[in-house]
């Protein structure tokens, strides 16, 4: 079958690799309708993050059909419409119990293989799904794919950093980064009350996005701090950080006002903290962090999908073939003006 795989940083390209097959009772293969470009399938492109085996299928978005079925599954059939989140989970260990999916103790990553050991992913005309059961969620025949697409990992995202910021009615929201991730947490802060959102960014045609769905954007060189502070007397009660790194974190610092809440959803792989114990201290800032349970917030996701699916449907901005991949990679990874969510068809 045709997917997507990786060879080398900044090196994928599209082969023909072996389908695959149930190898164990909870298993399910999910024949793919619709598959995601998303920014953290660019850390192992860019070598931030390493050890991914040469020749690993990437991603980790997808929509499909199942198509086959474990013997132990009991919960899906073939023929089911399904959406996945980035890992799979079994549902019921500790971290599962306690709406922590992504840590789940047997679960896995879509798309990362190391040293033979992982799971290949979604950008492919076919992928397998351990535990499946508690992994994969059902999607109405009647929605889009892309458009559940976006519910398996930026929209859950978008909402668990919400969470962690305690975004409410009345909230005066900071958004770091417009991209995909960006962009849904600007409607996630709106839909549970936010009052303002201020989204921050480099790409004017990001900005753009943003303005359209209701944010104030801010340009990141033209002192968005300032900006914040005087629309408003303060700084923002909630900041979400969606980009990773420590530039991006110093900026959510400086926009937060004191006794706020910086939730960073970006994937970050630095040593050190861009703020210090110190800064946390004096302005009694609240951080938290963390890789987001999506399957957790999957249902929650997908009736935000429905709601907004004519705002958020406008943020799809390429519908491309699988054999398209590398340019794609090429220029999402460059932040081209004009790209934003890329969804691929295999």
């Amino acid at each position: 079958m045709k997917a997507v795989v990786f060879r080398a940083i900044e090196e994928v390209e599209v082969d023909d690799v072996d389908e695959p097959r149930v190898e164990t009772a909870n298993d399910v293969v999910v024949e793919v309708e619709a598959a995601g470009l998303c920014g953290s399938d660019l850390h192992p492109y860019y070598g931030r993050e390493v050890g991914l085996d040469p020749g690993t299928v990437m991603g980790h978005e997808f929509v499909g059909r199942v198509v086959e079925v474990g013997t132990g599954v009991r919960t899906l059939s073939a023929g089911d419409r399904v959406v996945a989140p980035f890992t799979t989970s079994c549902g019921y260990c500790l971290a599962c119990s306690e709406g922590l999916t992504a840590r789940c103790e047997r679960g896995q990553l879509f798309g990362w293989v190391q040293d033979g050991a992982g799971l290949h992913g979604g950008q492919a005309a076919r992928v397998r799904v351990p535990l499946a059961d508690g992994t994969l969620v059902r999607v109405p025949d009647a929605m889009d794919a892309a458009l559940a697409l976006l519910a398996g990992d930026i929209l859950s995202t978008a909402l668990f950093g919400c969470t962690m910021a305690a975004v409410g009615a009345g909230s005066r929201v900071g958004v770091v980064g417009c991209g995909p991730v960006g962009l849904m947490t600007i409607r996630a802060a709106f839909s549970l009350g936010a009052e303002t959102v201020y989204a921050v960014d480099r790409v004017a045609s990001r900005l753009e996005w943003a303005g359209a769905l209701g944010a104030r954007a801010l340009h990141l060189d033209d002192d968005p701090a300032g900006a914040i502070r005087r629309q408003g007397g303060r700084g923002a009660d909630a900041v979400i950080e969606a980009v990773g790194g420590a530039g991006a974190t110093r900026t959510a610092a400086d926009l937060v006002r004191t006794g706020g809440r910086i939730a960073a959803v970006g994937v970050h792989t630095e040593p050190h903290l861009a703020i210090s114990p110190g800064e946390i201290y004096d302005r009694n800032l609240t951080y938290a962090g963390g890789r987001c349970p999506a399957r957790h917030f999957l249902p929650r996701a997908l009736e935000l999908a429905a709601a907004d699916a004519a705002l958020l449907s406008g943020l799809i901005t390429h519908r491309l073939p699988l054999d398209a991949a590398p340019e794609a990679y090429r220029a999402f990874g460059e932040r081209r003006e004009g790209w934003g969510k890329v969804v691929f068809t295999p």
